[in-house]
């Protein structure tokens, strides 16, 4: 229930505004029941332009709709640049729009692209960058839940006016009787191959690491899924809350219509108080095969010491002091098992963007030596990266932040998928076991779209 009045949220909106300077947003939170962000997110307005949902159920999960401010470019100076913007947005909020607990705080969403810009000229490419001051943020962690709205001050946009909208919309989201929409789940017409062309790009990358060119390289391949109707992102959300309960969920949709959904297991890094928390995720196993084997086998085992040793040699580099398990331990994802050593570190004034930009990519999504991967990847793999692999995340007013590595995702276009998995390649990697792996995630990532299909929508709001 609300436990505020208008009046004094009117009078938090005039005070607010007094103290910001021209261009300031406006930013006003108001506590609420505790609703469930995935289900309401179809209610914020503005989603036909942007939204997006985090979902760390239950944990903390927030859903955001439209834009206050937002940023896009290429290049390399990508990090850097959405660090500024990210500094400057959240400036221009003031003072006293960052008072109350640390769910409620304004939040700047990121997404970035795999590499810096694409190699091609194309509407549907992604930009290096995406960075958003959404306008509307409903947030949950508990039994807490807040609604925040950001509108730049001007012409008809008043301070009252901003008051009256987030008031009305707190009421009409508390009146509501929440539940997903039903739909069916759609039947996947075809699928496009892709083993053949993988073969053959995985032997120039294996013979590249027997030659001792490369440590490592971890070879995506790319596979289309032509459905016989739409797939509702919010129930294929809900699917993946319930069965990959490890991992954080998101949804990133943009205004041409495509939707980022995944559920990602790995920690680029995550920023709480001052203490960073990274994980080196790298080995894998399915629900069939026996998972203690992977802290048994080698070349498991030292796909995943370079994944760590990579880690704690770039927090070096940035003059923090890493600590981490000496032995990996087993992590459970859906019917995957991985090898898994977080790795923390109490920061120094280090900005969360300069430390991505240092992680990214890590050897667990690229390979090693990195420049030299990366340059590889370029040239055997036929498509653009886009987000897959790449940084998503978000970073709050109090520098506060977490961005996932978006594996385990997918992109929607209308009645199309795309789906991309990888295997890492190292020396006394096997092709078939390579080749059953990337089928094994691809498997994995198609049995999801059956998964959304049970009856959420008959699960209230709570």
């Amino acid at each position: 229930m609300l436990n505020s009045t208008f009046i004094d949220l009117l009078a938090q909106a005039s005070k607010q505004a007094a103290g910001l300077e021209d261009g300031g947003v406006l930013s006003l939170a108001l506590p609420l029941a505790p609703l469930d962000p995935l289900k309401a997110l179809a209610a914020l307005p503005g989603g036909d332009r942007f939204r997006m949902l985090w979902d760390g159920a239950p944990g903390f999960c927030f859903a955001a709709s439209g834009l206050a401010q937002h940023l896009e470019l290429s290049g390399p100076r990508r990090f850097e640049l959405a660090q500024r913007f990210c500094q400057l947005s959240l400036a221009r909020l003031g003072a006293e729009a960052i008072s109350g607990p640390a769910l409620a705080r304004p939040r700047v969403l990121l997404a970035f692209s795999f590499f810096d810009s694409p190699l091609q000229n194309g509407r549907s490419l992604l930009p290096g960058v995406r960075a958003v001051l959404p306008r509307w943020q409903l947030s949950r962690q508990g039994q807490q839940a807040w609604l925040r709205l950001q509108r730049p001050l001007g012409g008809e946009v008043t301070p009252r006016y901003v008051a009256e909208e987030l008031w009305d919309m707190a009421q009409h989201l508390e009146r509501a009787d929440w539940c997903l929409p039903l739909a069916t789940i759609p039947k996947v017409l075809s699928k496009s191959p892709w083993q053949q062309a993988y073969r053959g790009a995985m032997d120039q990358a294996l013979d590249l690491v027997e030659r001792g060119e490369l440590r490592k390289l971890v070879l995506a391949v790319r596979q289309h899924l032509q459905l016989d109707g739409p797939l509702e992102p919010q129930l294929l959300l809900a699917g993946l809350r319930k069965h990959q309960a490890g991992s954080c969920r998101f949804l990133w949709g943009e205004a041409d219509g495509s939707v980022l959904v995944g559920a990602s297991p790995e920690r680029l890094l995550a920023v709480r108080k001052g203490e960073l928390r990274c994980d080196a995720l790298a080995g894998t196993a399915g629900q069939g095969e026996p998972a203690q084997a992977l802290l048994h086998s080698s070349k498991d085992l030292h796909e995943h010491e370079l994944v760590v040793g990579a880690i704690r040699a770039v927090l070096q580099q940035q003059g923090l002091s890493p600590n981490s398990l000496r032995a990996p331990r087993l992590a459970r994802h859906g019917p995957l098992r991985h090898l898994h050593t977080p790795i923390s570190a109490t920061l120094s004034g280090q900005h969360p963007l300069t430390l991505a930009e240092a992680l990214h990519p890590t050897p667990a999504v690229a390979g090693l030596p990195r420049k030299e991967a990366m340059a590889w990847l370029r040239s055997l793999e036929p498509f653009e990266r886009g987000a897959y692999a790449a940084p998503i995340g978000w970073i709050d007013s109090a520098g506060d932040a977490e961005l996932r590595v978006a594996i385990r995702s997918g992109v929607l276009r209308g009645q199309q998928l795309e789906l991309t998995a990888g295997a890492g390649l190292v020396r006394g990697s096997e092709p078939q076991r390579e080749l059953a792996e990337v089928a094994l995630k691809l498997e994995v990532l198609q049995q999801q779209l059956s998964l959304a299909g049970d009856q959420f929508s008959t699960v209230a709001a709570g």
